[in-house]
């Protein structure tokens, strides 16, 4: 395991056990609103504190990029850190949230690390080095099609409350395909959910770095694709989808129809034959791994 990824998960674990005990004595937790279903309490500033301390004490140079307290430093390689990922979750004593670290070397995230506290789970993935479960090598779901697929999503929020009719439509498309569609509430352990192949695929509107940045690393690490609604490239902020390379062209093919035209980055011909072409090699790379 690459020295970094060492370090991001003993400093995971020490917020998890910040979040834990918090929750412990949850009555007595000062909170504080910050917009419509998302508070910050003073379990976030705790985790990330402790966080940013043990990654600042072994790499005092690096920049950093947290939910709650921004951005700092300046260097090529940036931490970027959601200490407490499903905070109204954990507000409601929801067992579904996670702490994310990723590292950022220029503009490429380069490591992974997302910790389920409550399950005790440490999700790693470095590039080019696969993604882990613990010692277990993850590999992205072999559902065929949307049809038959778990999807996870989240429900728009806060400054993305105005396109919740087309995600009205876009989640009764894919009800009316999937299996059965969940909003777990923390979008980092939806996506290491997709690497873990626990659900086949995932959408949801305007996600932030700190959300996505090791989640997407962990799904591609895994076998899968990673891009906008509309099949562009994600670029750790906005509108995702994930999944298995078959499920994620379902996805962009079943949520297209509804995507807002403001939302239309790369939806044009070439755009989509170049995401086609990367399902096929994923999936190409995939039965080659299997038949190895």
């Amino acid at each position: 395991m690459h020295p970094f990824v060492n370090t991001a998960v003993r400093a995971a674990r020490k917020a998890g056990e910040v979040i834990v005990r918090g929750l412990a004595r949850f009555e007595g937790v000062e909170t504080a609103t910050k917009g419509l279903n998302d508070f910050v309490t003073n379990i976030d500033r705790n985790a990330e504190a402790e966080i940013i301390g043990i990654l600042k004490t072994a790499y005092p140079h690096h920049a950093f990029l947290a939910e709650e307290s921004g951005a700092s430093g300046n260097s090529d390689t940036t931490w970027i850190i959601d200490p407490l990922d499903g905070t109204t979750n954990f507000m409601h004593g929801f067992p579904q949230f996670a702490v994310s670290i990723a590292c950022k070397v220029r503009d490429r995230i380069e490591h992974a690390v997302i910790y389920d506290p409550l399950r005790q789970e440490i999700f790693t993935a470095s590039k080019g080095g696969g993604a882990y479960l613990d010692n277990r090598r993850l590999r992205v779901s072999k559902q065929r099609t949307l049809q038959g697929s778990l999807i996870a999503t989240g429900f728009p929020f806060r400054e993305n409350l105005h396109h919740l009719d087309a995600y009205m439509a876009m989640l009764k498309t894919v009800m009316l395909s999937a299996a059965g569609v969940r909003r777990p509430g923390a979008a980092s352990l939806d996506l290491a959910y997709v690497a873990a192949g626990r659900v086949d695929g995932f959408w949801e509107f305007g996600l932030k770095a700190w959300d996505t940045a090791a989640g997407t690393l962990m799904v591609r690490e895994a076998g899968g694709l990673v891009g906008t609604l509309d099949g562009g490239e994600y670029r750790q902020n906005g509108n995702i989808i994930a999944g298995n390379p078959r499920v994620f062209m379902g996805l962009i093919q079943a949520l297209g129809p509804h995507l807002p035209e403001e939302l239309r980055e790369a939806a044009h011909e070439l755009a989509l034959k170049e995401v086609a072409a990367q399902a096929q090699a994923a999936i190409a790379a995939s039965q080659d791994g299997d038949e190895g």
